[in-house]
């Protein structure tokens, strides 16, 4: 039993390496889709996607869980996503307000997250329901605009389409995130 313990120890660093892994991608995905290699970029951003849900698997299935892949993973897979907007920005796929909602609705939970922290009390952050789908939804947005990109089948649509269901996402997400921490530092102060 004591062998079976350290055997399944032994490999509990696999989910951070994957996620470490996922940090390498960052830049040369950034720089596929700077340079317009969409093909290129969605391979990057596929294995990128693998190595996310490998990694997960691996951490719950075996118990690898370490606060330390707690804040890397959410991490790596925020840094991603803010990567592919800002150049999806950068080279005018996406409109500059759409990278200033999604960039700044980020900003407002680790900023709210912060000062709950600092002038409330300790917490444990955890996403939401909505946080959660808003994440999908930005991922899979990405995905069918860099699929269409690259030319391969994806009705064209997907831009004008993605860009107003990431907006409104960003924007019931952020807001539903304000009321529950509001709420929180309400109940928790009065």
């Amino acid at each position: 039993m004591e062998s079976q313990v350290t055997e399944a120890n032994r490999w509990r660093w696999i989910p951070n390496a994957l996620t470490f892994i996922r940090v390498l991608l960052i830049m040369p995905f950034a720089l596929a889709l700077y340079e317009e290699r969409y093909g290129v970029a969605l391979m990057v951003f596929l294995v990128a996607a693998l190595s996310d849900g490998v990694d997960g698997f691996l951490a719950r299935h075996f118990n690898w869980k370490s606060r330390l892949g707690a804040i890397a993973d959410p991490l790596a897979d925020k840094a991603l996503l803010i990567t592919a907007y800002l150049i999806l920005t950068l080279t005018g796929v996406l409109p500059v307000w759409l990278f200033a909602l999604v960039l700044g609705r980020d900003l407002l939970i680790v900023g709210g997250a912060l000062a709950y922290h600092f002038f409330i009390g300790r917490f444990d952050m955890a996403p939401s329901g909505l946080g959660k789908l808003n994440t999908l939804i930005q991922i899979l947005v990405v995905l069918a605009i860099v699929i269409y990109l690259a030319g391969l089948p994806m009705p064209p649509w997907v831009i004008p389409g993605g860009i107003r269901l990431v907006a409104a996402m960003a924007l019931v997400s952020g807001l539903h995130y304000i009321f529950v921490w509001a709420r929180r530092a309400w109940l928790t102060t009065h």
